[in-house]
């Protein structure tokens, strides 16, 4: 399960980076402004979340603008980094999607899915919110916190010693262990300058989508902890009541991002599953886990419409070769013929990339 690293231009000629893992119903990630493809792969608090969503889906995952494997001078604004997303999902060949946003990145998909709704079938909002700080009418001691802490991470984002981003980062997950903190501190390190986080900081802090969350025309589930620290459990209701039909689940947590090790990681994804079911007559995952790596390639391009001569090209082997593995993906799916495989690894997820001339997925 190894990420596929991609790269695309975005509308200003930024590069913007993505992954892409699983097989299933293609569900785009937003990102957040400490994030890096690479380090959260490795670490233990980012790794499992990768994990858990690429088991049932195609899980599209991008750096933001400025961070990680993105281009690092850009100029940052909530329009760009929604236009960025724009980017993805083009490159990626989605026509069709569900979308994920966390914390900052729920802004985000709210933003896109409004811009883009007929392409946006669902969407899942974890500790979300429509208005940044300043747009909450907070007496000035909190612009003079607020202050204090963009001075923080001037002074101390880009040192060795990882203290001050651990200070800054704890109130994301209070209930963390040292170990976990401490990986959250070192791909934070690695995911921009300081100066880069102090300008997607007050980009945040300024928003406000209220008007946009009034007009969401798809589906919406929020689920929020209710001791977050950065993004009150009120922000939250704020958000759900806005959005028409909305859910909102409490989830009993002190975490913005949800541990592993916690009930809430796991009711988190109870939900999730329950809310973005599979299509109806998609085989189960395990007549699909039985097929090798080499097998999926091939299931893919096959519902991608690509013929076995086109295939064979493109994986370098024969057309003979082709027929063998077609013939066991048939028995390991239990069908007969080409169309029946191509229509239940349609129904999931399969072949939403799109391929090129050459066969290849393009990006």
């Amino acid at each position: 399960m190894n990420p596929q690293i991609r790269f695309c231009r975005s509308f200003d000629g930024t590069r913007i980076a993505y992954a892409v893992t699983g097989k299933g119903p293609p569900l785009i990630k937003a990102p957040h402004w400490f994030g890096h493809l690479e380090a959260e792969w490795n670490s233990p608090v980012w790794r499992p979340w990768i994990e858990a969503l690429s088991r049932e889906y195609a899980l599209v995952r991008m750096d933001e603008r400025g961070c990680g494997l993105s281009d690092r001078e850009a100029p940052i604004s909530f329009d760009a980094l929604v236009r960025d997303l724009e980017a993805v999902a083009d490159a990626a060949g989605l026509s069709r999607f569900a979308m994920l946003g966390h914390s900052q990145g729920a802004p985000l998909v709210v933003e896109y899915a409004v811009r883009h709704p007929a392409r946006v079938s669902h969407l899942v909002l974890l500790n979300g919110y429509a208005r940044g700080w300043r747009r909450r009418g907070h007496p000035q001691r909190v612009e003079e916190e607020i202050q204090a802490r963009l001075k923080l991470i001037e002074l101390g984002w880009e040192r060795d010693d990882s203290s001050y981003r651990q200070l800054f980062l704890s109130q994301y997950i209070p209930d963390a262990s040292r170990e976990e903190l401490r990986s959250l501190a070192e791909v934070a390190r690695q995911s921009s300058t300081g100066q880069t986080v102090i300008n997607l900081v007050n980009c945040f802090f300024g928003i406000d989508i209220r008007d946009s969350a009034a007009r969401l025309a798809c589906p919406a589930l929020l689920l929020h902890s209710r001791g977050c620290l950065r993004v009150p459990f009120e922000e939250g209701r704020v958000l759900a009541g806005l959005i028409p039909d909305a859910r909102l689940i409490p989830l009993d947590t002190a975490n913005d991002i949800l541990l592993a090790k916690e009930p809430a990681f796991a009711t988190f994804f109870e939900e999730l599953r329950a809310f973005l079911p599979r299509p109806a007559g998609a085989p189960s995952l395990e007549r699909f886990g039985q097929l090798t790596g080499r097998e999926n390639d091939i299931l893919e391009r096959m519902a991608q419409g690509l013929d076995n001569a086109q295939i064979a090209a493109h994986l370098e082997v024969s057309e003979k070769t082709v027929r063998n593995y077609i013939t066991h993906i048939f028995d390991k799916l239990g069908v007969e013929n080409r169309a029946q495989a191509i229509v239940l690894a349609r129904e999931s997820g399969l072949g939403a990339r799109k391929p090129s001339a050459n066969g290849r997925e393009k990006a």
